[in-house]
């Protein structure tokens, strides 16, 4: 597989990582390093992570798997994106718990956006290609889509104002709607 396919391919996977930090730093939970590292360095790292472990794992799991990840997927998106929208009528200290920069949120996040690349390394498995070098590639391009979507995110911020975490809660439902929407065609 050439570099430039790796590339495309990286680029395409990290689209959806992308959309989620911009949801994060619109709704302002992108504001500060330590935020922005998280964000980064855990999409980055399952991106990097999940096509190693389908590759391990190879054609037994995606038998059983086959069809489920993109409802698993629709599903973790939908829920973070609804309680993000319920946080931001709630007070301060509510809106708190549903920070996507955080704990179980963060891991939930992470793991939705990388089912599809479980299934790229599945594929390079069963290609017989080798998974290291596309993985890393996969995970740095995530990483900087990912930063570069939290810069947007926050530049959005400042123009929507008091609307900002609804906004980022549809774009999780959006995602959500859009995966689900395509599994039905």
């Amino acid at each position: 597989m050439s570099t430039f396919a790796i590339l495309l391919i990286g680029l395409g996977l990290a689209m959806d990582s992308g959309a989620v930090c911009i949801g994060a730093a619109t709704a302002g939970f992108a504001d500060n390093r330590r935020a922005v590292f998280r964000l980064v360095f855990h999409f980055g790292l399952f991106q990097f992570f999940m096509p190693i472990l389908g590759w391990a794992v190879g054609a037994l799991i995606e038998r059983q798997l086959h069809g489920l990840n993109d409802w698993l997927a629709a599903g973790l998106l939908g829920c973070v994106g609804a309680r993000m929208i319920w946080a931001a009528w709630q007070p301060v200290a509510q809106s708190q718990r549903t920070d996507p920069t955080r704990g179980v949120t963060l891991i939930m996040l992470s793991m939705a956006t990388s089912l599809d690349a479980l299934a790229v390394g599945m594929s390079l498995a069963l290609s017989g290609i080798s998974v290291w070098y596309p993985s890393v590639l996969i995970g740095i391009i995530t990483a900087v889509i990912c930063f570069l979507a939290i810069r947007v995110g926050n530049r959005l911020r400042l123009v929507l104002a008091r609307w900002a975490e609804v906004a980022g809660g549809v774009v999780l439902l959006l995602m959500a709607v859009r995966i689900v929407l395509a599994k039905l065609h």
